[in-house]
């Protein structure tokens, strides 16, 4: 488990970004950090931690999930970290037209106001 955690934590702050991953960890408490431990070591360690797929198409693949399940403060979250694993601003548009086919127009306007949120702090 802990090999897990150490590979998650490199993964989610090359995803995330270190000050971000660091903020999270330094915040949580007694009682979250079992939480913030186990969700790195599971998530970003087992779930991103190996190469069958890269991590550009694992943002890719984050964002119609998230954005399936209308979570937009994460997706907002992962949209940063898609920008940085290097999905293009033409692939989160295709990204958001996808969910609206299977989720709805109103999850992807959702998608969209998120997705300008962060386009518009990110150099074109």
């Amino acid at each position: 488990m802990e090999d897990m955690f150490e590979t998650g934590l490199a993964q989610r702050k090359a995803t995330l970004g270190d000050a971000y991953v660091e903020r999270t960890l330094d915040a949580a408490d007694d009682f979250t950090k079992p939480f913030q431990e186990a969700m790195t070591a599971w998530c970003w360690g087992f779930g991103w931690g190996d190469d069958a797929i890269d991590a550009k198409t694992r943002s890719m693949m984050n964002l119609a999930m998230i954005g399936a399940l209308g979570k937009m403060h994460e997706w907002e979250l992962h949209c940063r970290g898609a920008i940085k694993n290097g999905v293009t601003r033409e692939e989160i548009r295709a990204i958001i037209h996808v969910i609206g086919i299977y989720c709805g127009v109103p999850q992807a306007l959702e998608c969209f106001r998120a997705a300008k949120n962060v386009l518009d702090e990110t150099p074109a």
